[in-house]
Formats: C-alpha cells, structure tokens, sequence
C-alpha cells in the first residue's frame, strides 16, 4: 500500500480523498494556489505545497509543479480527484513516466475513452448499445451528408468535449451550418481542438450513468446506476439513485452489458458509463474515467467505499468481490450547492458568516466551508454536497426536504432555495423528469 499520496486538486473532493488516505493509515500532501492556502484540506493534510497563483492554468493545471511537489515531499502516489488534471493522458503519462502511482487507469486507458470518437468505436466493438452517428466531420458538407443519413434533429459534439461546451443541435439543414460552426469554435476555445462529429439528437431522454469498479486482474463489478437528469446546461443539479425510472429486470441487463464491456475493453479503477434512456433504450455517451462528482449516493446504497477502492486498485490490490457480492440498499438522492444567485446563476463568491450543516440519520455532507472561510473568486462555484439515504425513496425526500431547511449558509447566496423548489414539484415527487425537465420549470416560473 501507498506510503504518502499527493492531492492534485482542491475544494470538498481533496478533503474526501484525504479523509480516505488517513482511514487507510496513509499520509497526505496537498498541493495549493496562493489563492487556497487557508482551504481545509491544506489545514488537515500532513504536507502542503503551494503551486501557484490563484489562476488554474498557473496552479492546478500546472503539472510540472504538480510533479516537482510530489518529488520533493516524497509522494509515492497521486489522486487527480475529478475536474482539473483528472482526465488529462499527458499528465497521467508524465506521473507514470516520473515513477509515481496514478490513482486512475492507465493514460493510454485514459486516451481511448477520453476521445468520443475512438470511445464510440470501442463501445461499439464491446457491445455498448449507441445512437446513429458520424465519424469525425471535416466540413459543413460532411455534416450535411451525415445529417440526411442520420436523419434530424442531430447533435453535434466536440470529440474532446464534456460539461456542455462543444454541443450544438440542429433541428434541419438551415440551423445545421451555424451549429457546426459554433460547436467546432466552442470546442477550440475549451479543449483547443476543433474536431465535431454528429449524433441523433433524442428530444426526451433521461440521463443514467453506470457506476463500475475494474482491478489490474480483469475482475469488474458495477454498482448500478444513477439518474443525473435534473441538469442545466448539461450540468447536473440533483443525482439519485436508483433511477425511478427503471424497474429491476432493466437494471439487471444493462449492468451486466456494462460489467462485460468493461472486461472488454480491458478498464481498470473506478469509472463511469453515461447512456441516454428513452422508451426503454439505452444509447451510450461516454465514459468518465474518474470519480463522479455524485459518487456519495453510490456509496451510500453500496457501502462501498470509491475512493479508498481506487486506492486499492491503483497499488495492485484485487477486488476482494465478484458482481454476487454487491448489494443494494435504499435509495439516496445528492443536491450540489453552489454559491451562485439561485435566479440567475451569477457566482456570488465571498466570505461565509456563519455555516451550520445539517445532521440526522442518512445525512452526510460533503465540503470544505466553514464559518469565516472566504470563497475565492477563481474556481467552480460548487461549496457543498447534500447526500441523503433513506429506505425508500419517499423517506429519502421527506429527509431531503428536512436537511435542506437546516442546512445554513450565510454571507453569500446558494442553491439551496432552487433545490427546496424542485422537489416540492409533483413530478420530480414522482420521478417524472428528463434531462430538459428543469430548465422547461425554469421557464415556466420566470
């Protein structure tokens, strides 16, 4: 097992990582900008190093100092978390190359499910169910060619892209150029490639992700499913899991058509398989090759732990489980609270006056805030995970609906009064939603 990990991230999930390293009985390093250097998880940690200015490109995304930090405090391993330098393949090839333990796959892993065009082709060869598509598409002609094959509305998509950024959608022929164009400029902007291709766009999926955990000796299990649905900009807003919308006969099979494509593939450490899902169809989008931002809720129906399993992974440890062994309990439900104006999503960074976190059976917390803690302008404006379990899902939502009133954050405002909204609303009681759900309530109550 690893000595010393380093920490090449920040916020609530470098405090996790750490919090699991010292469960294990191994010493942590963080790495800082000037910017964070008052952060909880630099107050807790055996070591910390400061690697630059406030600005990512000169701090968290430096990976040189990244590097040179773990070389001189003497770090055995390191933990990307997620965000930042987690999916990068040339950095997780320079932590290889420099004899240091990454916590994830392999940077040629990384390579092949990090690019959506040779991710699709691999899907497909493992026998992943995916939506009509295109291969890469070198002019507005090839768009228009693939269009009429596919047949509209199409999709287009950033071969690099995530989070939102390089997806443009055309409903005919006439939107299709400026979709195409917008997309590869968005995406050169973004991921400093400008590579698109095409999908069929499905108007009313749900997004439902795969959980999976893959050791170095071809052992993989998953862990079911998550529904991230409630989204904005295709960002998620609320996760939970299992899907209400699936019944147990469909999770079954689509977990083992996942379980199978990973031994495949030939994956290993943890891992996310995102589908669409409509009229009873999965179509996969993508794998994450990381740890997701809404693993909590996983945690909480599996008690299994995915951090400290990444770990284990990652220093040569086999699973110690087959598929048989894994069992579900409950339901569990994640709120991500930002620091954002919850009428208009302008970040509202600023010092915190007074923090009270709810408590209470099934109520976990996830964050690095506490009173006095000034959050910085610079970064993601997530300060807070919310994670509730409860024996079903009804008892997981009365918990929820009882958490988010005691959960107090004063001196900038959040999220919360957005998620207190949303499920009050009959159809997400019901689990009645798709990923356009939220932002068609939003209009509707402008």
């Amino acid at each position: 097992m690893f000595e010393k990990v380093l920490i090449a991230n920040r916020g609530e999930v470098a405090l996790r990582i750490h919090r699991a390293c010292r469960e294990m009985g191994i010493r942590t390093v963080a790495v800082h900008s000037e910017a964070d250097a008052n952060a909880m998880h630099v107050r807790l940690a055996d070591e910390a190093v400061c690697i630059g200015p406030a600005k990512s490109a000169d701090s968290y995304l430096n990976k040189p100092a990244i590097i040179t930090a773990a070389h001189i405090t003497g770090a055995d391993a390191i933990h990307p978390g997620f965000g930042f330098l987690s999916e990068n393949a040339d950095f997780a090839e320079m932590v290889e190359k420099h004899g240091i333990a990454f916590i994830g796959p392999t940077s040629a892993q990384m390579r092949l499910m990090g690019d959506k065009i040779t991710a699709r082709k691999a899907a497909i060869e493992a026998g992943l169910p995916v939506t009509p598509g295109s291969p890469a598409l070198d002019t507005i002609e090839d768009a228009i060619d693939w269009a009429e094959k596919i047949g509209y509305p199409v999709i287009i998509k950033a071969k690099d892209g995530g989070g939102g950024k390089g997806m443009k959608i055309a409903f005919n022929k006439d939107e299709l150029n400026q979709a195409y164009t917008m997309a590869r400029a968005e995406a050169k902007a973004a991921f400093t490639s400008d590579v698109v291709y095409m999908e069929k766009y499905l108007q009313n999926p749900r997004h439902i992700e795969m959980q999976i955990l893959a050791d170095k000796y071809g052992n993989v299990v998953h862990l079911g499913e998550r529904d991230c649905s409630i989204q904005r900009n295709n960002q998620k807003v609320i996760e939970e899991c299992p899907s209400p919308a699936l019944n147990d006969a469909e999770r079954k099979k689509i977990g083992e058509i996942v379980r199978k494509a990973v031994e495949k593939i030939g994956y290993t450490s943890a891992g996310t398989l995102e589908f669409l899902y409509e009229n009873g169809e999965f179509y996969f989008m993508e794998m994450n090759t990381r740890l997701q931002v809404e693993h909590p809720i996983t945690e909480a129906i599996t008690g299994i732990d995915l951090v400290r399993e990444q770990i284990r992974i990652a220093s040569g440890a086999a699973l110690g489980y087959t598929q048989d062994d894994i069992t579900f309990n409950g339901h569990a439900i994640e709120c991500r609270i930002n620091a954002e104006d919850p009428s208009n999503f302008a970040p509202c960074p600023g010092k915190i006056v007074e923090w009270h976190a709810p408590g209470g059976l099934g109520v976990r917390v996830d964050s690095e805030i506490y009173s006095g803690y000034t959050i910085p302008p610079y970064y993601d404006s997530m300060i807070a995970k919310l994670i509730i379990h409860g024996k079903t899902r009804n008892s997981a939502l009365m918990r929820l609906r009882r958490a988010l009133e005691e959960c107090i954050i004063m001196g900038v405002k959040t999220t919360i009064p957005l998620h207190q909204e949303i499920i009050s609303q009959a159809e997400y009681i019901d689990g009645q939603y798709n990923i356009h759900w939220l932002e068609n309530f939003m209009e509707k109550n402008k």
